[in-house]
């Protein structure tokens, strides 16, 4: 691996720590605004960015490089409502995405298919979360200032269980 694709790295590896901890302050504004259900689906999120931060932790040692953790930043959302929540998580989610795209095309630059065969899962996976996130702003908007509507689908989010990602370190 050239020096340029492991630095990416492990600049993502802070990144996805830090999306962990802007998820965990998203959960709690949500708490205290008495939406557990919203509050319970980003800490999922947090546990989900987390485990992508020791994925890439497990990828720089399996291949025998170093990891060099660096510090991670506070969130400094501004956040009054739950629309202020989810349009800065879908904008995060385009961040981290437009990352992980920087890194693949270092590593097709620098011809390391290992690499971009690795982050292949990311690429899928980023999809996944910015259309999760723009399908949960779709249904706050529609519900608008209907209480009913938004109690059921906090309701709704407190059935999100956790799984862990399922890729193969190699």
């Amino acid at each position: 691996m050239k020096t340029s694709v492991v630095n990416m790295i492990n600049q993502q590896i802070n990144k996805e720590f830090y999306s962990a901890y802007l998820y965990l302050e998203f959960s709690n504004f949500l708490i205290l605004k008495g939406l557990t259900g919203f509050a319970h689906w980003f800490r999922i999120q947090a546990m989900e960015e987390r485990d992508h931060a020791l994925l890439f932790y497990d990828y720089l040692h399996h291949n025998n490089k170093t990891v060099v953790l660096a510090e991670i930043a506070k969130p400094d959302a501004k956040l009054e409502s739950v629309m202020d929540v989810l349009k800065e998580a879908l904008k995060h989610e385009e961040y981290i995405t437009a990352s992980i795209n920087d890194i693949y095309a270092e590593a097709l630059k620098e011809k390391d298919f290992r690499t971009t065969q690795f982050l292949d899962w990311f690429v899928k996976e980023q999809g996944e979360e910015e259309a999760n996130v723009q399908a949960l702003i779709d249904k706050v908007q529609l519900l608008g200032d209907n209480m009913q509507g938004t109690y059921i689908l906090n309701t709704e989010l407190l059935t999100r269980v956790y799984a862990p990602p399922t890729l193969i370190v190699g």
